[in-house]
């Protein structure tokens, strides 16, 4: 569970996967979303935007690779953890949109994995979560801009009286600004409980719970059966 110096490994792992899922598959447009993100935290890596470029792209690999993990655990028969459970139920629903596809992807990812990924970074890096501050900040700035761009790509069109006023409705409750915090302040206190594994597992499971509900209401259907 050592360092990284790259975000090659998880990035080939998600091109790889986009070949394997019909595009419309609900799975498949959260890792087409995820996918543009990390390329894009790649990069930022490559042109020395990050002050300490091994601490960012082993944040991001661990990150990554929860939700890989996720899919690993699918494919193998098994149940993904509660977070991510609604996306791969609801994966083929037709009265799911895209938008709500790539976003309760978002939040289970940012919810729930991102605060795990941080105590997996500290312990490969030998560092507390403070130490990864102005990683998670800049991560989180790029993921602010591809959450943006989300929303205007996918954003339905037509009938916005039926379906796109109640889509903003149901996704305006939901901030990707407070699941950055509340992730920050769930990987200190997991690294608090470091010492205590019984009261650290009960914490991460109550977290994947509380964010899988989240995803559950945000996947609610809403689009036109054909």
């Amino acid at each position: 569970m050592g360092p990284f110096r790259s975000v090659d490994p998880v990035v080939e792992r998600m091109r790889a996967l986009r070949g394997t899922w019909n595009p419309a598959d609900g799975v498949a447009v959260f890792n087409r979303v995820y996918l543009t993100v990390t390329e894009e935290i790649g990069r930022a890596i490559e042109a020395g935007t990050f002050a300490d470029p091994e601490a960012a792209a082993t944040l991001d690999v661990r990150f990554a690779e929860r939700y890989l993990a996720a899919v690993d655990a699918v494919q193998a028969g098994g149940a993904p953890p509660a977070c991510w459970r609604p996306l791969f139920d609801q994966r083929r629903h037709p009265g799911v949109l895209p938008l709500q596809f790539a976003l309760a992807g978002i939040n289970a990812h940012i919810g729930h994995d991102l605060a795990l990924a941080v105590v997996d970074t500290s312990r490969a890096l030998d560092c507390a979560p403070a130490d990864l501050e102005d990683e998670f900040d800049r991560v989180g700035d790029v993921l602010v801009l591809m959450e943006e761009r989300v929303r205007e790509e996918l954003m339905p069109g037509p009938d916005p009286l039926e379906v796109a006023d109640p889509l903003t409705h149901l996704l305006g409750c939901w901030s990707l600004d407070r699941a950055r915090e509340g992730a920050w302040v769930a990987a200190r206190t997991l690294w608090q409980l470091r010492r205590l594994p019984a009261l650290a597992e009960e914490f991460a499971e109550r977290l994947d719970r509380s964010v899988g509900l989240v995803g559950r209401m945000m996947l609610t259907p809403l689009a036109r059966r054909p």
